[in-house]
């Protein structure tokens, strides 16, 4: 069965910046195939939240130690339910920009002890990721490709940009419009994960030439799907 009409699951994190190894997951969602939605807010293990980050989901330092729970329980809880949506359901897992999200999860997996998703059931994946998806089928398209550019370019409403459960669904619905927009990638889900490795890594090879040939000539683009390097898929 193509992906696209099949069971769909979707995660998205709110974090307190881009650098797995030393930043945390302030707030997570993931939404389950029959439209549920599991939200989890963390008290970031009583670090702060840089304002930088605040300004982008509105979480403060406060509010996360007044109302979220302790991080190591709320990783374990995130892990395991992304990991029993992939293996007791059968679901493929929507993640845009799958390196950040799910290498930021393996991250906070590894800072606390916790088995990673991979550890439980074996491998990550099947995974959608609408942003690699996006590259490959519209390639020569100008402009960018963050959520919420993709968002407006499929015609998919997003309020609430930067919340975890808005933009967990508002993935999920780009990923189901491409899906049936372009029937190159209607395919089983196993199958375009495959595929989607091989367009991650041809992208970071070409964007990583071009970068060089423009004045950055040591540039290094991780070409790593859907984990970054390092992460074990």
């Amino acid at each position: 069965m193509p992906w696209n009409r099949g069971l769909l699951a979707s995660y998205d994190c709110e974090t307190t910046g881009t650098v797995p190894e030393t930043d945390r997951i302030v707030s997570a969602a993931l939404i389950r195939p029959d439209g549920s939605v599991l939200r989890w807010l963390s008290d970031v293990g009583g670090v702060e939240i840089p304002a930088a980050a605040t300004a982008v989901h509105h979480i403060t330092t406060e509010h996360a130690r007044e109302h979220g729970r302790p991080a190591k329980q709320v990783v374990e809880e995130i892990t395991d339910a992304v990991a029993g949506e992939l293996c007791a359901s059968r679901a493929a897992l929507v993640v845009m920009n799958a390196p950040f999200d799910l290498g930021m999860l393996d991250a906070e997996c590894t800072r606390h002890g916790i088995p990673t998703v991979a550890d439980r059931i074996g491998t990550l994946g099947p995974i959608v990721d609408p942003l690699v998806i996006d590259r490959a089928a519209d390639k020569y398209r100008k402009g960018r490709r963050n959520l919420e550019a993709l968002a407006v370019h499929y015609g998919v409403m997003l309020t609430d940009a930067h919340t975890a459960d808005a933009d967990a669904q508002a993935a999920l619905d780009v990923a189901r419009v491409i899906g049936n927009r372009y029937p190159d990638v209607q395919v089983p889900a196993w199958l375009l994960h495959n595929w989607q490795v091989q367009w991650r890594a041809q992208w970071a090879a070409g964007y990583e030439e071009h970068l060089r040939k423009s004045g950055r000539p040591d540039a290094v683009v991780d070409g790593s799907w859907p984990l970054p390097s390092g992460g074990a898929a």
